[in-house]
């Protein structure tokens, strides 16, 4: 399943180990970012320390787990996406994330239940909706 991985879902990994981290890491997912979204880490890589129980050393392990698992999409890319993506995206912080879904004909994983207020282009899945579709556990 081709899936745009939003930074809440990558936040929500390195702050708590659980079924988000099974799930980005697993085979049955093909994940895709925007190319800011490793910044995004380094930028608050202190507070996800304070807030986890991961040391320095763990997270960067993490993180280069994370690195060879999501695809990372160059802007230029994305920019021919973002007017449509415009139109469409509940907030406008989010509007690359739907640009790239768009331009890879791509769902988006997010646990921001506004993204799917308003719009119904791009289908949004929450880690609980992904873990039941990927059959990831066993209910």
């Amino acid at each position: 399943m081709k899936l745009i991985v939003d930074a809440n879902v990558l936040f929500s990994a390195l702050i708590k180990e659980g079924l988000t981290a099974e799930l980005l890491i697993s085979d049955k997912l093909q994940l895709f970012a925007p190319e800011f979204l490793f910044t995004e880490f380094t930028k608050y890589k202190d507070l996800i320390l304070r807030k986890t129980h991961r040391n320095e050393e763990e997270f960067n392990q993490f993180l280069e787990i994370l690195k060879e698992q999501i695809s990372i999409v160059p802007k230029k890319e994305i920019l021919p996406f973002i007017s449509e993506a415009d139109k469409i995206s509940p907030d406008p912080k989010d509007t690359i994330y739907f640009a790239l879904a768009i331009a890879l004909k791509s769902d988006i994983w997010s646990n921001d239940k506004r993204l799917k207020q308003g719009q119904t282009k791009i289908t949004i899945y929450s880690t609980e909706e992904l873990i039941k579709k990927t059959d990831l556990i066993k209910t």
